[in-house]
């Protein structure tokens, strides 16, 4: 049986999408997905999403795996790809989204809201960040407790890390030069670091100003990717935790920029960007 696909890119982190809508389990199993993610052999993707039937009053349901076939709480990128394809979906079946239209959408991260806007970009209410260690989960300090500017060995050296999650978790590193990074290398090791039960995303950080960051990131199950939404929105939490950057900025990534901001309103994380349509097809 052949299954329909769209391909989307968020600032060049890609995922196909499938319209999963007629039944609650993802069509593909993690081993299928990790042969469509394949850039040589299959589409080739970041990773592969579904766009499931909602819960609990929810709009829709995202569930997604990983190029390597693990599953994570959520993606940034991916949910702003994913309102895109259920809006198209929407107008092709007669019921046009407007120019701001919202969707609540279920995720193993909880209830997460991403607007379509009239100039094309996607904010998203990526909810409140958690900073407690039991909450990433990390071993780097005792439950209950932050980690802020805590020091971790990793290849021979000590590096200053602060942990965010976003519902999924993250590690923030705060660098002179972001270029500099042998991510390659580097990426791996925290990622499998014994503190991190769950593994972890990492990212690099170099603080050009208050307002403007540059970020490169390695994620969990899929490595060095061109963008990371979460991550931006982890990275600016812990610039300003560390008072690197003020509570709105850009955040610079490999495949283009993302605003951020932590509303001192709502303590919530608000994430802008784009999410685009590359191709469509069908795949046995």
């Amino acid at each position: 049986m052949a299954i329909a696909f769209d391909k989307y890119h968020g600032l060049g982190n890609d995922f196909v999408l499938i319209d999963n809508r007629q039944q609650s389990e993802p069509l593909l199993t993690p081993e299928q997905a990790v042969q469509w993610c394949d850039r040589n052999f299959g589409i080739g993707a970041d990773g592969v999403i579904f766009a499931l039937p909602g819960q609990a009053g929810s709009d829709y349901t995202m569930r997604i795996f990983n190029s390597d076939g693990s599953e994570p709480e959520m993606c940034g990128n991916g949910i702003r790809c994913l309102a895109q394809f259920i809006a198209a979906l929407e107008t092709a079946e007669g019921q046009a989204p407007g120019d701001s239209k919202a969707y609540t959408i279920q995720t193993l991260a909880g209830v997460i809201t991403p607007q379509l806007r009239a100039d094309g970009q996607i904010t998203v209410d990526m909810g409140e960040p958690m900073l407690l260690a039991d909450q990433i989960p990390t071993t780097l300090s005792t439950p209950g407790e932050t980690v802020v500017d805590e020091s971790l060995e990793v290849a021979d050296q000590t590096w200053a890390v602060t942990c965010v999650s976003m519902g999924n978790p993250h590690c923030i590193i705060f660098v002179e030069d972001v270029a500099a990074i042998g991510l390659a290398s580097l990426g791996p090791q925290f990622e499998h670091h014994l503190v991190f039960p769950q593994r972890i995303n990492t990212e690099f950080i170099e603080v050009v100003d208050r307002s403007y960051l540059k970020m490169r990131v390695w994620e969990r199950g899929a490595g060095a990717t061109l963008a990371c939404g979460t991550g931006a929105c982890a990275a600016l939490v812990a610039g300003v935790l560390t008072n690197h950057c003020d509570r709105s900025a850009t955040v610079e990534l490999p495949g283009g920029p993302l605003h951020i901001e932590w509303s001192l309103a709502d303590n919530r994380v608000y994430m802008t960007g784009p999410a685009q349509r590359v191709f469509a097809g069908e795949m046995a």
